[in-house]
């Protein structure tokens, strides 16, 4: 994938949305987020262009929130005709520089922070809230992206048993309708463009 990488340079603040590798957890999100006709984003991350090259500050089951080289990110990408599942998102607002310089420093703060299991207000992060809670905008400190009531249920309505057994395994209640994010809802605010799509 790296002569991908080389045709398109992202900036600063970029958002990248990735289809992961099918495991359970990816397959039990895009299940729960994605429509039939809908290429499901399962995890998304900050583009940071740094001396060093370009990184993605992201949180992922391990080691929790990190920095990592964007052409590692793409290589745990889901792959189309042999091509990354990944696209990145540039925020359309006037702002959006001074959007990302903060929202770059804030995510940094937060590197070395476990993952979280889509528990909110625990100490841990999980993909798109390290998004959320980083692109602040105004002096009240707002967020950017919206939270949703979340959803862990598949079109039909069923819960699958992956959400059940994840839960169950760390005695908590499955947190239906709490107020979250997720990749392809993000995907979809107004203000964010697609600008370049790796699988094509």
């Amino acid at each position: 994938t790296s002569c991908y990488q080389q045709e398109f340079h992202p900036e600063s603040g970029d958002l990248i949305f990735q289809v992961g590798i099918a495991g359970g957890m990816t397959e039990a999100i895009a299940d729960a987020t994605g429509g039939e006709s809908d290429l499901s984003f399962t995890h998304v991350g900050i583009i940071t262009v740094e001396p060093a090259g370009i990184y993605v500050l992201e949180a992922k089951s391990e080691p929790g929130v990190t920095m990592t080289p964007l052409q590692k990110f793409l290589d745990s990408s889901a792959t189309i005709e042999g091509r990354p599942a990944a696209a990145i998102a540039r925020i359309t607002l006037p702002e959006r520089r001074e959007l990302a310089t903060r929202a770059i420093g804030e995510a940094k703060k937060y590197l070395g922070q476990p993952y979280d299991d889509f528990l909110p207000h625990n100490g841990k992060m999980y993909c798109s809230e390290l998004v959320w809670e980083c692109y602040l905008t105004g002096s009240k400190n707002e967020h950017l992206f919206t939270a949703r009531p979340m959803n862990f249920r598949t079109a039909d309505g069923r819960l699958p048993q992956f959400w059940i057994d994840h839960f169950a395994a760390m005695d908590q209640p499955i947190p239906e309708g709490v107020p979250g994010t997720n990749p392809q809802d993000m995907s979809r605010e107004k203000f964010l463009k697609i600008v370049y799509r790796y699988w094509q």
